[in-house]
């Protein structure tokens, strides 16, 4: 009997179960649009990601160490991942054993980790990073450029150069330490943290002291003109900015302090330790992403843009969604935002542009026009289109017909309570409709939600 035990003991260690408490974690989160975005059982409270890059090879060697949190006793955890190969996994400084499916990375440490543990999981990799096609067609992950590489993350890009819990609401710290041949340089998120030249290449290291989900995450390599500076207001500017579009760059980033400044007064306190920007090539990236702290460009912005993607660093990098469901919550305040500074800077006031929207005058066609009402800004049908029009500007609307419920100082107040309130967190749709209803409970917000945010069709003229 007791020879019968010990061989069950050894075959629960060998399916790594490590004993018969510990359960493996979920490898999902069950998002909407992306269930095996992200992973259950533990969070992350930090990554720390020392990555070296060779543009001839385009060969990318990484090692991650994340630190965190167990949110229940686990036999085996999942990180996502694709592309690349693992060379070796460590948990607690223990080997640990590991396989791969898909996206996943499948770890099971030598013992099981208990609830409410704080452990730190090292993955030492390498390879070919892979660039990946997003449901609506758009490209992300790791891009390679003219001169070197820019990782773009959002929806789930970020797990094509890294190993991580990549879902917007497992959100974390971050240092990043790229070395990259001399005469290159890398760029990432948050504060310089030093570099240093060595045997021909130099390593940049960069530090994020604030949380940020993934998606938000990047590295950008290769020629860049860097410029510091500050705002009027104080907040320490950063940018880099390829030589080739830098003389057609030069109007937008002049306005950049402006912009800053009118977000802060608008929206409150900045909520980064620092602003910027990363302006590439046109055919380097397709789009502008607003990442943490140094949205990317793809050449030269205009002033719409600009504010646009400073505007995320609110909305969308400082309160994230909670799934890729809650969209609308980026995008519509977002979009939003342009509607306000051009009221402010004696444009279109909101409610012409909310008026234009409504009577279809700002498209080039009848189809156009009715796309915008093709679905519920609030429930996209599926994830190749939780970046259409409606998430956008239906969105917007949605925000508009708050402001003409609660009145110019009351919404004014409200945009600025909710990203106070969720600062550096997550929230939902339903948080949005709580935290309006219960900052204006005289009023009745029944049509704004029934047939603005969640309606189908276009919604009768207000």
């Amino acid at each position: 009997m007791r020879a019968h035990r010990s061989l069950i003991a050894v075959l629960a260690l060998l399916a790594g179960c490590g004993g018969v408490d510990g359960t493996p974690g979920a490898s999902g989160l069950r998002d909407p649009y992306f269930p095996k975005a992200g992973n259950g059982g533990y969070d992350v409270t930090h990554y720390d990601l020392r990555l070296a890059w060779e543009p001839r090879t385009r060969q990318l060697t990484g090692t991650a160490t994340l630190t965190a949190r167990t949110t229940r006793r686990l036999s085996s955890l999942n990180l996502d991942l694709t592309g690349l190969e693992v060379e070796r996994v460590t948990v607690g400084g223990a080997e640990a054993r590991w396989n791969r499916a898909g996206q996943e990375l499948t770890v099971r440490p030598a013992e099981e980790l208990r609830q409410n543990r704080t452990f730190r999981l090292t993955v030492r990799y390498s390879g070919t990073p892979r660039t990946l096609t997003d449901p609506d067609g758009s490209e992300e992950g790791w891009l390679p450029t003219a001169d070197g590489a820019l990782a773009l993350g959002e929806p789930v890009g970020s797990m094509a150069w890294f190993p991580g819990n990549h879902h917007p609401s497992d959100k974390a710290t971050y240092t990043v330490a790229v070395t990259v041949p001399r005469g290159l340089t890398a760029v990432s998120n948050g504060e310089p943290a030093g570099q240093r030249t060595r045997d021909g290449r130099t390593t940049f290291r960069w530090r994020t002291a604030e949380p940020m989900a993934s998606y938000l995450a990047t590295v950008a390599i290769g020629r860049y003109d860097i410029a510091r500076g500050r705002t009027p207001g104080g907040v320490p500017l950063l940018t880099a900015v390829d030589p080739a579009v830098a003389e057609a760059s030069r109007d937008a980033l002049a306005e950049l302090p402006r912009v800053l400044d009118w977000a802060q007064r608008r929206f409150g306190r900045y909520p980064f330790s620092s602003a910027g920007v990363i302006v590439e090539r046109p055919e380097d990236s397709g789009y502008a992403l607003e990442t943490q702290t140094r949205p990317v460009f793809p050449g030269a912005p205009d002033t719409g843009l600009l504010v646009h993607e400073l505007a995320h660093q609110w909305y969308g990098d400082s309160v994230t969604p909670e799934s890729w469901r809650d969209m609308w919550l980026n995008e519509g305040f977002a979009t939003y935002a342009e509607w306000l500074w051009q009221e402010d800077h004696g444009g279109d006031t909101a409610q012409q542009t909310f008026d234009a929207l409504y009577e279809g005058a700002y498209f080039p066609d009848a189809e156009s026009a009715e796309a915008l009402w093709s679905f519920p800004p609030a429930e996209p049908p599926d994830a190749a289109h939780i970046s259409d029009v409606p998430v956008y500007w239906r969105g917007a609307m949605v925000l508009h017909r708050i402001r003409q419920t609660v009145g110019d100082a009351g919404f004014s107040a409200l945009i600025r309570g909710w990203a106070r309130e969720h600062r550096h967190g997550n929230a939902d749709t339903a948080d949005f409709i709580a935290f309006v209803e219960r900052r204006f409970p005289e009023r009745d917000f029944t049509a704004v939600w029934s047939d603005w945010l969640y309606g189908e069709g276009k919604p009768p003229r207000p």
